[in-house]
């Protein structure tokens, strides 16, 4: 997973971790938004961190592998600040930015612990992009390409980190797993 951040994080014990909710797809503008206001109004010491949670995802589109950037939750950012009158509406005046999560209408930041799993993770960008593969086990499938073309058969098991599935097929009245790229096959 990565993150989409503006600025490092100063080292201020007063900063706490809020969630926001803001309009979905519009994540990248409202943090740039958010950004440009902040540094307008000279509230750079109030606000630390503004990120977007985001991982890796191979994609196989056409036969063509690509690696795209997904949300993990789209909908919301994170945002690191200092809670008070004026940071509070400088951030819910800005265009796009629905609400804080929390209890009652009072902003709740994370836990440490909460952001730290997430920071972590976020610090993982050296691991190998995982392939989003659209089946499940047990997915009846058809074969559309290869030795087995037009066999059809189940999915045993799926290895999202090279992209293979194995699929039982009925060969000579046995059945029989077939290893195969994920895109060899379709739902029938």
């Amino acid at each position: 997973m990565t993150a989409s951040t503006e600025q490092p994080a100063p080292a201020n014990p007063e900063l706490k971790w809020f969630v926001l909710k803001v309009q979905t797809n519009r994540e990248k503008s409202i943090r740039e938004a958010l950004q440009r206001r902040i540094n307008r109004d000279g509230m750079e010491s109030s606000f630390g961190q503004i990120v977007i949670a985001t991982e890796k995802v191979m994609e196989t589109k056409s036969g063509k592998k690509r690696v795209i950037e997904r949300k993990l939750y789209p909908g919301y950012l994170f945002i690191q600040m200092i809670l008070n009158d004026e940071t509070w509406y400088l951030v819910r005046d800005t265009s796009g930015v629905g609400d804080f999560t929390g209890a009652g209408g009072v902003p709740t930041p994370m836990e440490d612990d909460e952001i730290n799993r997430l920071i972590r993770q976020e610090e993982a960008v050296n691991e190998p992009a995982k392939i989003k593969i659209p089946l499940s086990r047990g997915d009846l499938v058809k074969i559309k390409e290869g030795t087995f073309e037009n066999f059809e058969g189940s999915v045993d098991a799926i290895d999202e980190d090279s992209g293979k599935i194995s699929v039982l097929i009925e060969i000579f009245g046995r059945s029989t797993p077939v290893e195969l790229e994920y895109w060899q096959v379709e739902k029938p």
